[in-house]
């Protein structure tokens, strides 16, 4: 059976119904990734901060991705084990808690609906060889970091990093790029924005950009290589900068609120990695 589901070739029906159910699950862990990580950095920094000035730490509660339990927010109730199936439950229970009846946003079944849906998609793509199952590792964390960043606009080094080293050692034999390529991607792919923020900087005396961008799209170089940096940097750009003027348009935002660009760098980044040599290809033919 195992050999069905693993190494199976793209297009395999079984292999992408399989990642796909495991995607849903994998999608319930992320809300809580979404959910509890800024929050324990947050929490790590505080006790850091009152230890270097003497004081007793602020937080002395078991606080983790594990512990404790998912309860309600209103109400305080734990959610059981019948209640956490990916997308069933929230159906089953109306979108409401079973305690306070209060409702549970929809972003939860979502989440889990999508981390399913582009885990099927990857292993559509690429197969479930070991392309494909990295280029599902890939996708939840893209998943991850772009909620947070739409939440928090902070990207995290525990996933940005882990991307960037994990796009290292899936090249040690060039699955996506030679490694030579993906190393020279993810230096130049830092430095990039790096300078582009420099230059904003000097210009309008604020940054554009966040390091925790530096480092994605240094993640992103070492996944694809230096060759797909153009890729990512105009989709994203173009992306970022349409949706940013039509709020500002619509009044939702002014020009000194700052932009989430994590997510577009997501969005651009996935479509690199699935058809950015047919793009690269295209653009060639036509010069």
């Amino acid at each position: 059976m195992m050999e069905i589901l693993v190494f199976a070739a793209p297009h395999d029906w079984p292999s992408t119904i399989a990642f796909g159910l495991l995607g849903l699950l994998i999608g319930s862990f992320l809300n809580v990734v979404i959910y509890r990580l800024p929050k324990m950095l947050i929490r790590a920094w505080e006790n850091d901060y009152a230890t270097e000035h003497g004081q007793e730490p602020l937080h002395t509660d078991t606080f983790n991705l594990m512990l404790p339990r998912s309860a309600c927010p209103h109400c305080g109730h734990k959610i059981t084990s019948m209640e956490n199936i990916p997308v069933i439950s929230y159906l089953a229970i109306g979108g409401k808690c079973t305690g306070c009846k209060a409702k549970i946003s929809i972003r939860y079944p979502l989440i889990e609906a999508l981390t399913g849906l582009m885990s099927a998609g990857m292993i559509w793509h690429f197969g479930s060889g070991i392309a494909g199952m990295a280029a599902v590792v890939f996708v939840w964390l893209l998943i991850a970091m772009t909620f947070i960043d739409l939440d928090t606009q902070f990207l995290p080094d525990d996933l940005t990093l882990s991307l960037l080293w994990l796009g290292m050692l899936v090249n040690i034999t060039a699955t996506f790029t030679p490694l030579k390529d993906a190393v020279i991607g993810t230096v130049l792919g830092y430095l990039a924005l790096w300078i582009v923020d420099q230059i904003f900087f000097m210009v309008r005396k604020v940054h554009g950009f966040g390091n925790g961008d530096f480092k994605l799209l240094a993640a992103f170089g070492a996944w694809m290589g230096w060759t797909m940096l153009p890729v990512v940097i105009i989709f994203s750009s173009f992306v970022g900068a349409a949706i940013g003027i039509a709020q500002i348009l619509l009044k939702r935002l002014g020009w000194s609120q700052p932009i989430p660009f994590g997510p577009y760098l997501a969005g651009a980044g996935l479509i690199a990695l699935l058809w950015g040599k047919d793009i690269v290809g295209f653009y060639l033919k036509t010069l």
